[in-house]
């Protein structure tokens, strides 16, 4: 069973997404919250595998709360939401350690299917939003970030050549499948050369390895 903690704070917008996740058979709200603060709170007392976590909320906001409940042990893992046209924050919120985000009017069955997926482990970087989302935002935090240091460079020279392809297609976005057809390979080697970028890397997960991409400037933000 996924337990999930659901904070925003429009309380119909909780109890529609209560609605939707409590009539799935293998999901289970466990408690809600209206801002970032009483969420860290509630969750010192709550266990829940995936926070489906909103962007601007009042008191504390979705990346200040995201970047606090990713530093606990055994954190449970963070699903943001975002409107995209007017929210500049997305990009941070994946910094500050959530496993990825998607539209705030999502259809239900694809809201379901993205916390199956950061509930078993793996991010949701779906390829038509994020690389809209980074090419638009990432930019001014490439553009101020401080040069790679030599560990950095030794991090992304410790990748072979085709380590480094598979790299700059994850950063894309694209999913395994789609880079297994632009490098004429299967799909299971893909996810072979992506298990060792991020091993090497020292990365969580796909969203980690593009916000490194775009801060190291391996990718950088279309103008």
């Amino acid at each position: 069973m996924i337990r999930l903690f659901v904070v925003d704070d429009q309380e119909l917008v909780r109890a529609g997404f209560r609605t939707i996740l409590s009539a799935q058979p293998d999901m289970s709200v466990v408690g809600e919250a209206g801002d970032g603060a009483e969420a860290l709170r509630l969750l010192g007392d709550v266990a829940a595998d995936v926070v489906v976590m909103d962007i601007r909320m009042p008191v504390m906001d979705g990346v200040a709360a995201t970047q606090e409940l990713c530093a606990r042990p055994d954190a449970p893992r963070v699903l943001v939401l975002t409107t995209f046209d007017t929210d500049q924050d997305a990009f941070a919120a994946l910094q500050a350690g959530a496993s990825g985000f998607l539209l705030k009017n999502v259809p239900s069955a694809e809201l379901v299917a993205a916390i199956r997926v950061v509930a078993s482990g793996d991010s949701v970087v779906a390829p038509r939003v994020t690389r809209r989302l980074l090419d638009r935002f990432a930019g001014q935090f490439v553009q101020d970030a401080v040069p790679v240091s030599p560990a950095g460079a030794a991090r992304l020279a410790s990748l072979t050549e085709r380590e480094r392809q598979v790299l700059l297609l994850v950063a894309e976005g694209m999913s395994n499948a789609e880079i297994g057809e632009r490098l004429y390979v299967a799909e299971t080697t893909v996810k072979t050369h992506v298990g060792r970028i991020l091993a090497k890397l020292r990365l969580r997960d796909r969203v980690q390895a593009v916000v490194l991409a775009y801060e190291t400037g391996m990718v950088r933000a279309e103008p």
